[in-house]
């Protein structure tokens, strides 16, 4: 419960739901845009959030039951969750939970204890589908100009960043820290931010949409590395075409002296490729990092290439060249100097290509918020916080945010993911402390509760909770309620 205090002279209201402690005067709202005055009474701007697993909130059900008197439920569960969006936070950390909530489920007394954790040590983890080269890693990710996160390792046809965390957001410049929770609040409530990599991209990101690299939309993610996509179409190109290289930063894959091709008996073609070989029909760093071909610099397919010899290649050898989404893909044939002439594409071949597109998922970027729930926020839950930590970790107590369900981290602490997709709009807010602020939740039989020595005194039932007019229900998303996480 967030507390007040007033100053006669100016009849302001201190607010002290953050550390930064604003005074508001009337009609106004502070820093966080979370809190306001209303004539002289301190009331929290946005609506506290719970969900409701309803048909008249919109949710479709779909019958697997000739039941006719079945309610749609696959999983036996509460039909109504109360989540932390809008329920407040703990500071100074000394106070319980805004909503320490009790229900019955299943005849199973259970509590659900909520708070809005100001999280300093937070970020985005996020994954970018694209074979396009967006940087070192390691390199500096900026917003605006200030560095806000880095480049981490490529993960199968994605590039993953490392956005924020308490360096960004405390440890350098006051600008840096206000744009670095910036990005951070845009990113978690899904809207679009553009990022440059220092050495690399400019890249928009906004989560379950397409990048936009150098600003160029992402259509589809590799279907795989060129080794793979040899070995997946190797059977649909033999008869079809003599040689076929597949483009990619990576792996690049080369039929002939591929495995895939050897066990097709596919006959040597005198090729020679630039790079370092791995293993047969597997090079490595056949171009630079880049926008282009596979994720290379190349926009010529042949610059990859050395001359053919000639004890084995022949005039009229045909050769195919694709890249590992099938963005780019060109037909050569030797001439008499065996040298590629690119030539229209075969009907049966351009199908293989269209083939490779099908196979390639939409690329997308997924971003997830990752955060640790210290001893302050926990505090809020019990007066000995290391026991909810064993709860969490014996799988007694169930961590959600904003409803969704988390994936919390071995190891010490509760440390959390959460896909931000799956949860309400506008689950996250910030304080110019500067850290974000974002939903928690902790679930647990009420016995259980009390045993962890929670504050029992403060626990109230659902039904005071559902009412009034700053409560919004909204339909529950959660795929599989009562799911661990």
């Amino acid at each position: 419960m967030v507390t007040e205090t007033t100053s006669a002279a100016t009849d302001k209201i201190r607010c002290d739901a953050c550390p930064v402690m604003c005074y508001i005067k009337p009609g106004a709202a502070g820093a966080c845009d979370r809190y306001a005055n209303d004539d002289g009474k301190l009331v929290r701007v946005d609506p506290h959030i719970i969900l409701e697993r309803t048909v008249s909130h919109g949710g479709k059900l779909v019958p697997f039951s000739r039941t006719e008197d079945w309610d749609g439920t696959i999983v036996h569960g509460p039909s109504t969750f109360v989540t932390a969006i809008g329920a407040g936070t703990t500071y100074p950390d000394y106070k319980p939970a805004p909503f320490i909530v009790s229900s019955e489920v299943d005849g199973v007394d259970m509590v659900t204890v909520v708070t809005e954790g100001i999280f300093s040590y937070c970020g985005i983890k996020v994954k970018i589908d694209t074979d396009r080269y967006l940087g070192p890693e390691t390199a500096t990710v900026r917003a605006q100009g200030e560095a806000v996160g880095h480049v981490t390792t490529s993960e199968y046809g994605s590039q993953m960043l490392s956005l924020g965390g308490v360096h960004h957001l405390t440890g350098g410049s006051k600008k840096e820290g206000r744009l670095t929770c910036d990005t951070l609040m845009d990113l978690a409530n899904c809207k679009a931010v553009e990022l440059t990599v220092d050495g690399g991209a400019s890249v928009v990101v906004q989560a379950g949409q397409p990048p936009i690299v150098n600003g160029a939309k992402e259509e589809r993610m590799r279907v795989g590395c060129g080794s793979a996509t040899i070995g997946m179409f190797a059977k649909q190109w033999h008869g079809k075409v003599d040689e076929v290289v597949v483009v990619d930063d990576h792996i690049t894959g080369v039929l002939s002296e591929h495995q895939a091709g050897k066990l097709l008996e596919i006959a040597d073609t005198g090729i020679k490729m630039k790079g370092r070989r791995s293993t047969p029909g597997r090079y490595f760093q056949v171009a630079d990092p880049g926008t282009g071909w596979g994720g290379t610099n190349i926009s010529d397919p042949l610059a990859i290439l050395g001359p053919f010899d000639a004890k084995e290649a022949k005039a009229g050898l045909t050769m195919l060249m694709v890249s590992t989404t099938g963005e780019h893909s060109s037909y050569y044939v030797l001439d008499e100097a065996l040298k590629p002439v690119e030539t229209e594409m075969p009907a049966d071949l351009k199908f293989s290509v269209e083939r490779i597109q099908e196979n390639c998922e939409p690329a997308l970027c997924t971003v997830l918020f990752m955060a640790g729930a210290g001893g302050s926020l926990r505090a809020g839950v019990t007066d000995n916080p290391v026991r909810l930590t064993r709860s969490v970790k014996d799988a007694l107590t169930r961590v959600t945010s904003g409803g969704a369900a988390v994936y919390v981290w071995p190891g010490g602490g509760i440390t959390y993911m959460v896909d931000v997709t799956q949860m309400p709009s506008g689950a996250f807010g910030y304080v110019p402390t500067p850290a974000l602020v974002a939903p928690i939740e902790f679930t647990m039989k009420l016995s259980d509760y009390a045993a962890l020595g929670g504050h029992m005194d403060y626990v109230k039932p659902l039904s005071e909770v559902r009412g009034g007019d700053d409560v919004r229900q909204l339909p529950w998303q959660n795929p599989i309620p009562g799911r661990r996480a």
